[in-house]
């Protein structure tokens, strides 16, 4: 409750202090250089946002359901001298959920979607879950600006994942600049709030609020709260070519745990509307991946991974299909904390990820069709991902059968009197391809299991 109270002081102090401020331009002008006409010149957002999911599992496990409803302000100053500052927080209630903390009683195990509506460290929490998500001070200067607090970014591998309520923010310095066709990102971050949460954890902490899996010897991984890690370094190059030509460079250094690499080329053919990319990624750890104790590190000593991947395609105005491939090599698991954010495959399907494995052949087949007269947007996917064995603890961190999924995703966007508002309709099915042996703890909510998603949000 007090990081709710907090955020909203903060967003009405700005509120108040520019509508007073705008109150006085009525009887005098208002200096443009003035730090008063940055607060009269700033932006407030609201944003509300309802949420339903449900999971149908096979026949003899647990379903569950949840409905999630919530809000959130945010205020961003004009600019003063070039320096800007933001605020922003969002509160959520559990209108009316199944027993999430609740396991599953013949596989014991615990609930994986509707708990991330909420706050996973906390499922009984229905009434006070609140964040202060955004608190920082940005300075512009030519076509440049850097930040510094509590902010959201977007990366190959720390991004918003808004699959759920909210998304995962980050506290650190940022920069981003631009030139006529170069764009460079990056900076230092030491602070996580992942999706599904309402505590800031610094980084090494950050890694382990979600499930952790088991180990390569096939013990339970026991990585949370023992990884020892204060900062993330990233650095990123965007360059686009007048040939319709595209490559960017990703490097992501992660304190005494793993550097990972990901560097992409994406062409545009012509005048035409065919479209292709590649994109190659390498990991290896750092150090001990953690901690010098093999049973408590989240990557293990000496680890590598590389990834592969291509997509090709064809699009125009209204429609956009592709075919995509990846390739997670057999040297190791690829691993990224999915605290931080969803993969950057081109294989990736909401839903699903194939972070935490090796040896991994993925195809995809992705449409899209919009409607504008009708404010429509329609995606289709269907992929085919091959895991090893879930005997395989080596390669397969999660248990996870090889699986096909299927993806349709419907869009409306309100015009009129609700302009403003769009609705989200995701039904996601996954089929088993793998062994699970029986055991059904393979299957609950990884295969063989349909989820259902509602979303609602109005933004102003």
């Amino acid at each position: 409750m007090t990081v709710r109270i907090a955020a909203i002081m903060l967003i009405l102090f700005f509120q108040n202090f520019s509508a007073s401020a705008m109150q006085e331009t009525e009887s005098s002008p208002i200096d443009s250089n003035s730090l008063r006409a940055a607060f009269v010149n700033g932006k407030t957002e609201a944003h509300f946002r309802y949420f339903f999911m449900a999971t149908d599992n096979q026949k003899g496990l647990t379903d569950y359901y949840a409905n999630a409803v919530g809000g959130g302000l945010k205020y961003q100053t004009g600019k003063f001298h070039g320096f800007q500052a933001g605020v922003g927080g969002f509160f959520i209630f559990n209108i009316g959920s199944s027993d999430l903390h609740q396991p599953d009683a013949l596989t014991k195990q615990v609930n994986r979607y509707e708990i991330g509506l909420f706050d996973i460290e906390n499922a009984s929490n229905k009434n006070d879950i609140d964040r202060l998500e955004e608190l920082y001070l940005k300075y512009n200067f030519k076509k440049a600006s850097i930040s510094l607090g509590k902010q959201l970014i977007h990366t190959p591998f720390i991004n918003l994942q808004d699959g759920r309520m909210r998304p995962t923010g980050v506290e650190g310095l940022w920069l981003n600049a631009t030139s006529k066709k170069t764009k460079w990102e990056g900076g230092v971050l030491w602070g996580m709030s992942p999706r599904s949460t309402v505590r800031w954890f610094n980084i090494g902490t950050s890694i382990g609020v979600y499930p952790q899996g088991i180990q390569e010897n096939g013990q339970a991984a026991n990585y949370r709260e023992h990884v020892h890690s204060k900062i993330i370094g990233v650095l990123g190059l965007t360059h686009t070519f007048e040939e319709g030509l595209r490559w960017q460079l990703w490097e992501q250094w992660t304190e005494n745990v793993f550097n990972t690499v990901l560097l992409q080329v994406d062409k545009n053919w012509g005048s035409s509307s065919f479209y292709s990319g590649v994109q190659g990624i390498i990991q290896h750890a750092l150090n001990d991946g953690g901690n010098v104790d093999p049973s408590k590190t989240y990557i293990q000593k000496g680890s590598k991974a590389f990834s592969f991947g291509a997509t090709t395609g064809w699009k125009n105005k209204n429609t956009d299909i592709s075919f995509n491939y990846n390739r997670i090599t057999s040297s190791g698991r690829y691993m990224m904390p999915r605290e931080w954010g969803r993969d950057p495959f081109y294989t990736f399907l909401p839903r699903e990820r194939n972070e935490g494995f090796g040896d991994v052949h993925a195809g995809l087949v992705k449409f899209k069709q919009s409607f504008p007269k009708q404010h429509l947007q329609t995606w289709i996917g269907f992929g085919y991902y091959h895991l090893p064995d879930v005997t395989n603890t080596r390669l397969n961190k999660y248990g996870m059968p090889s699986y096909t999924q299927f993806n349709v995703d419907i869009q409306y966007h309100f015009v009129g009197v609700l302009e403003g508002m769009n609705a989200q309709f995701l039904y996601v099915y996954k089929g088993q391809e793998g062994n699970s042996y029986g055991n059904n703890k393979y299957v609950i909510h990884k295969v063989n299991t349909s989820l259902f998603n509602l979303i609602l949000n109005y933004q102003f």
